[in-house]
């Protein structure tokens, strides 16, 4: 018997040492994967738009439909840039996420994913501690990200929140073309993250609606 515990722990400490690492890595990649976007996404348009700026002082007074056409790329240039930003600002740590809490951060965040989100809560101006929050914030930004590859363009999704006694529970539902919206790689970095704050994910069907995953997160 006692050698059985030991072997329980063993293993458990093997487990989490594994999902350390997977942590570790996810990091690393997502950094390397917000350098890339700035670099071929914000800071290509913002070259854009110098060049055009530049073009934009040497247009001859005598032709003002030049100068209304280059104008108008360069209000696209900073609208994709602004776009890119509130993008990356997300995977950071958006700051309506500290100021005004999950709810009001999900909303947010759902006007520039690429899957049409609806967020719902039963007490939207509830708070939770912060690393509560946080991680039931990124769990459902991976899986929304997640519904939305190039590969399985469209659909819909709802996240919807809610207190279970001592626990924060998250719903992600999507409507997408691919019968499998997660991989398991998505699902063991979401895991992953989960397990970081003692919480657990439960994905599972949900009925004429598309699939469901489900997150608990317990409240310290």
């Amino acid at each position: 018997m006692h050698e059985g515990r030991l072997d329980d722990l063993r293993l458990e400490a093997e487990e989490l040492r594994a999902a350390r690492q997977r942590l570790i890595a996810a990091a690393d990649a997502d950094r390397r994967r917000i350098e890339h976007e700035l670099h071929d996404g914000v800071q290509q348009q913002l070259v854009a738009l110098a060049i055009n700026l530049q073009l934009a002082r040497q247009v001859p007074d005598k032709n003002p439909g030049a100068l209304k056409a280059l104008l108008e790329e360069m209000g696209r240039d900073v609208q994709l840039a602004l776009d890119d930003v509130r993008r990356l600002a997300a995977r950071v740590y958006p700051s309506s996420l500290l100021d005004r809490g999950l709810v009001d951060a999900l909303r947010a965040t759902a006007t520039v994913l690429a899957i049409r989100t609806r967020v719902e809560a039963t007490h939207p101006d509830e708070r939770y501690p912060a690393e509560v929050e946080s991680a039931a914030y990124f769990c459902c930004l991976e899986a929304l990200e997640a519904a939305a590859r190039p590969q399985q363009p469209g659909g819909r999704a709802i996240v919807r929140l809610r207190r279970e006694q001592d626990a924060l529970v998250f719903d992600v539902i999507v409507e997408v073309r691919a019968p499998e919206p997660w991989n398991e790689e998505d699902l063991l970095g979401i895991g992953d993250r989960l397990g970081s704050v003692g919480g657990r994910l439960a994905p599972s069907p949900e009925n004429r609606r598309g699939t469901c995953l489900s997150g608990t997160i317990p409240i310290p």
